[in-house]
């Protein structure tokens, strides 16, 4: 018997080697890895896509929220999937594409956060995670030329320079940091625009939370691939805040309040708007126009008795 056979471990797993989880997978055996699985010829079968995912920062921190939908195809695959994630402590990853692949990439990337630190015994740059996570995305681009992309949103809390940070892909592993706001998936579109309109500096936490959900409900209004708030099935859209108090899930009940205050502003902002295109439907039956008083039809025969009697008075006198 080898000593090989008689450790509990192989001997890989206890030589010293790179503080790479995906690396060492790679070298012991890169068919566990999603880039490593080999697909037969032709069209990636209909799979359920997340979208969507929005990224907010304010005063020292960042907000992320994505919706809870997914479809395949025409379909609504999920209205419960989960999009956001902690990645680490201080920092968040939302996904959109392909969901199985995405959610096993997310897993993947805990995992080589977490065993980075384990090993060096200390947390990586938030650069350093970005980096990372690019480099997972470009070893998926065998499986995203036939159509099982995969194009995160990576967010987080700058340690070093005390400020929240956002990060987006493409799905050649292109890293690119956005400013202020950014948003991907099929909604992305729609949720820039209200995000252009909602954001402004100086914003607290509540107030970029205020701003993700609202910009995820029009994201919805227009997206059919997007869901809204659910208060029949009491579903919500997960949202997080990262900090220096770390990531933290904003709760169900928060969520709930805030959804009900812009849908009850939306519903009064659409009631002014209706009144105005049709003045009249708002007029009670004592004030409608049919009701008002309406001057008499014209009468010739009147008219010429009043001026004979006018003529009988202005007369001289016998």
């Amino acid at each position: 018997m080898t000593p090989e056979a008689d450790a509990r471990l192989p001997r890989a797993f206890t030589t010293p080697g790179s503080a790479s989880f995906v690396e060492f997978l790679a070298a012991h055996d890169p068919g566990l890895l999603p880039a490593g699985r080999v697909l037969p010829a032709g069209d990636a079968p209909a799979a359920p896509h997340g979208t969507t995912i929005v990224a907010v920062t304010y005063e020292g921190g960042v907000v992320m929220a994505g919706d809870r939908r997914a479809t395949a195809g025409a379909m609504i695959a999920s209205r419960e999937i989960e999009k956001v994630f902690p990645a680490d402590e201080y920092s968040a990853v939302g996904i959109a594409g392909s969901a199985g692949l995405a959610l096993e990439l997310v897993r993947l990337y805990q995992l080589e956060l977490e065993h980075y630190e384990k090993i060096e015994g200390s947390l990586l740059s938030l650069d350093g995670k970005a980096n990372r996570l690019s480099t997972m995305i470009r070893s998926n681009l065998g499986l995203a030329m036939q159509g099982l992309a995969v194009v995160p949103l990576f967010a987080g809390y700058d340690l070093d320079r005390g400020a929240g940070r956002i990060f987006s892909y493409d799905v050649t592993g292109g890293r690119y940091e956005e400013h202020d706001h950014h948003s991907v998936g099929s909604g992305s579109v729609f949720a820039r625009g209200a995000l252009k309109k909602l954001w402004r500096p100086g914003l607290d936490a509540a107030g970029a939370v205020h701003v993700a959900v609202e910009a995820l409900y029009d994201a919805a209004d227009d997206d059919s691939a997007t869901g809204g708030p659910d208060p029949v099935r009491r579903i919500w859209p997960v949202v997080a805040t990262v900090d220096a108090a770390g990531y933290q899930r904003v709760g169900d009940d928060e969520l709930a309040a805030l959804a009900g205050e812009i849908v009850a502003e939306r519903t009064a902002a659409n009631d002014a708007r209706a009144s105005v295109r049709r003045p009249g439907a708002a007029r009670t039956s004592a004030t409608n126009a049919s009701d008002e008083p309406r001057p008499a039809p014209h009468d010739p025969d009147a008219d010429r008795a009043r001026g004979t009697d006018r003529a009988d008075a202005e007369g001289d006198p016998a």
